[in-house]
């Protein structure tokens, strides 16, 4: 009888440690998601300054909960305010290239944050600007990918209208 009890024990204990290790790679694996979500979105910020809007459109929720609180200093809420914010702003045809820097991608069940500084540059009547500001972006799981819901930045003074 004390075998079997031992035998359970040791079978208990290594489900323990097998669950926790399964845990903490389905964890690895929403974070590194999630940081591929961010990675997309940034490139398709960079393209939405040429005019491309599909891979904007591709990587947020369309859901009526969405928020955009962009340098231009607006606030946008729902997907129709959000999608009409990006293509005024994909008309603009800022050129130029932003980047994240630093960023730090904290994941819970279906709700992920990150944190960075967006760096680069844009082109506004003809004049080089200097992009360096903060931004938190959020993301939430929708059928089994991370699609952005909110993205907010510093005030950028030569886009405000």
């Amino acid at each position: 009888m004390r075998r079997a009890t031992r035998w359970w024990w040791i079978v208990l204990q290594l489900a323990v440690i097998l669950s926790i290790a399964g845990g903490v790679s389905a964890a690895d694996d929403d974070r590194k998601a999630v940081g591929e979500a961010a990675a997309r979105f940034y490139g398709a910020l960079n393209q939405m300054f040429t005019g491309e809007l599909a891979p904007m459109i591709a990587v947020w929720s369309h859901a009526k909960d969405v928020v955009y609180m962009g340098p231009a200093g607006d606030v946008q809420i729902g997907w129709d305010q959000v999608l009409t914010s990006w293509k005024a702003q994909a008309a603009m045809k800022l050129g130029g290239k932003v980047q994240a820097e630093g960023m730090r991608i904290t994941v819970g069940r279906d709700l992920a944050v990150t944190h960075n500084v967006e760096t680069g540059e844009n082109t506004k009547d003809g004049q080089l600007q200097k992009v360096s500001i903060r931004a938190t972006n959020v993301f939430r799981k929708e059928k089994g990918q991370w699609k952005m819901i909110g993205h907010h930045t510093d005030l950028l003074p030569y886009l405000k209208p």
